[in-house]
């Protein structure tokens, strides 16, 4: 059994709480436990993620999040930013899924949100698993 940690950007309570469940249900149904950490944004998560590996205690990372187009050009920041801040970390061999939506409005959002129907929350989680398998297959 692994220890995942969920780094979540609490800013959509109710979205947030949809990817959560669907990052839960999947990691803790191939067996693993699961942290969540809530951080102010999606801006923080890549460092939230890197400081929580230096502890050594989790074996992959989901991230969580969702990031609304706005009137201005900050939309375009946080999401761009925020996935190269993960990917980042991924490409040094961290085990990583990426579960940051972002889209064009709250209704977009709640279809990709909900667990029972885009999921991406448990997509996000099994992309995590998937590379976290990954390390154990090249490490031998």
């Amino acid at each position: 059994m692994a220890q995942f940690l969920i780094v979540e950007a609490r800013f959509y309570e109710p979205l947030n709480d949809m990817l959560i469940a669907g990052a839960r249900s999947a990691l803790e149904a191939d067996g693993h436990s699961v942290e969540v950490l809530t951080v102010p944004g999606a801006l923080e998560i890549p460092g939230a993620i890197a400081l929580a590996s230096e502890s050594g205690r989790y074996d992959g990372f989901v991230a969580i999040g969702v990031v609304i187009r706005g009137e201005t050009y900050h939309f375009e920041i946080v999401a761009g930013e925020s996935a190269r801040g993960i990917m980042a970390l991924t490409m040094d061999g961290m085990a990583i899924g990426n579960g940051i939506i972002t889209v064009e409005s709250e209704e977009q959002a709640v279809v990709r949100a909900d667990p029972k129907k885009k999921d991406k929350g448990g997509e996000a989680a099994k992309a995590a698993l998937a590379l976290f398998e990954l390390q154990g297959r090249f490490a031998n």
